[in-house]
């Protein structure tokens, strides 16, 4: 433990972006936000820590176990280092934008950290892009925020886009609707999450058959929807099956090219939503572009200021496995001595110019050195081989 460090070494989970990739990032970033404020979305920045007290609570509780927490040394609170930003746009909203007309809409880009990663997202430090829709329960706002989600995408050229649709609210219905104890339905969750038909079974009593055939449920959009619709679900779990419907109907109008599949027991990572939700991945990608849905920006209803919202993040580090090979940049090298204005010009019309700090033997070797494509000569580009 005493032994120095190698200045490359990081954390587990934490990582240097380097070139290219740190531009594309940057430049995946800037079109995604152009698309959010192009549907009128306006852009916060909320801080990378806050007191613990209000980071954690209402829909932030959920992120208790992987927020990293510390002493801040100027106040003498505990603070926490955000492990999303779903939480703070929603206190945003409820503080400082208390009195702005609903519905709201935020979006928002930036850095998390949490104190562990997961098998499929082994990074800690994740970028985030996203967007919230506050103060409406609509099923206009469930179709917008999948629609607008599913269009920022596409606009980094992503292919073989789908979504994944899942009612949080389903199994607690049933569970309700059966009286299962809460240790029974805490095994009835595990079960679901493990998609372990024999220990739904054994763990569900009387509701078995039922939530068994919402296990079964799960796959291609249509034949889910037939299945669902063939069951005899409590009067809660039968509306949400309802709004599920008409949502996949108007998005099918919205977004006609979106792929979709219904997960209509899937619940991780889902734990504070109340009602539609859903996830993006994309063709020879691992892991899950963004997700989202419907949630309260409180703990519930009797909470004072509460609100109906929805939204989504989608995570930069998995959308950089997505994004198609970028163009090369017009990168041209500048000897030294060559007409600023005319280097002035070359930038404006989209060129990047590496210009040469001295004298150099030969111009086009140290071009190709510095990855330039091509050499000013003559007062032009020339292409390089």
């Amino acid at each position: 433990m005493n032994e120095p460090l190698h200045k490359a070494l990081l954390p587990e989970g934490l990582r240097d972006l380097l070139p290219p990739d740190a531009g594309i990032e940057a430049e995946a970033v800037s079109r995604l936000m152009a698309v959010l404020a192009s549907h009128g979305y306006e852009r916060v920045k909320p801080p990378l820590a806050e007191f613990e007290d209000n980071l954690l609570s209402g829909a932030g509780a959920a992120m208790a176990p992987d927020t990293f927490r510390l002493m801040d040394p100027a106040s003498g609170r505990m603070i926490g280092l955000r492990a999303d930003m779903t939480p703070q746009v929603a206190r945003i909203a409820a503080t400082r934008l208390r009195k702005a007309p609903r519905p709201l809409r935020l979006c928002y880009a930036g850095q998390v950290l949490r104190v562990r990663g997961s098998q499929l997202r082994p990074e800690r430090q994740v970028g985030q892009v996203g967007a919230e829709l506050i103060g409406t329960d609509s099923v206009s706002a469930d179709v917008e925020a999948i629609a607008v989600a599913a269009e920022a995408l596409a606009s980094l050229g992503i292919i073989g886009l789908t979504v994944d649709l899942t009612l949080p609210v389903l199994v607690p219905a049933v569970i309700a609707a059966f009286k299962l104890g809460p240790d029974a339905a805490k095994a009835v969750r595990l079960a679901l999450d493990h998609k372990d038909a024999a220990a739904l079974k054994a763990a569900a009593g009387k509701a078995g058959p039922l939530l068994g055939d919402l296990l079964k449920a799960a796959g291609e959009g249509a034949k889910a929807q037939k299945a669902l619709a063939a069951l005899d679900l409590p009067k809660d779990a039968a509306a949400e099956r309802a709004r599920l419907g008409e949502v996949v109907a108007r998005l099918q109008s919205a977004v006609p090219g979106l792929g979709y599949t219904i997960d209509p027991v899937e619940n991780r990572g889902f734990e504070y939503h109340t009602g539609i939700s859903f996830s993006f991945f994309a063709q020879d990608v691992r892991g899950e572009l963004g997700r989202g849905g419907r949630y309260r920006t409180d703990n519930g209803p009797e909470k004072t200021g509460a609100e109906d919202a929805t939204g989504f993040t989608l995570y930069t580090d998995t959308l950089l496995q997505a994004v198609p090979g970028s163009v090369p940049a017009k990168r041209i090298y500048v000897p030294e001595g060559a007409d600023p204005a005319l280097v002035r010009r070359l930038r404006e019309d989209g060129w990047i110019t590496v210009a040469a700090l001295g004298p150099t033997k030969d111009l086009r070797e140290e071009a190709k050195r510095l990855a330039c494509g091509h050499l000013l000569e003559n007062g032009k580009p020339v292409a390089l081989s």
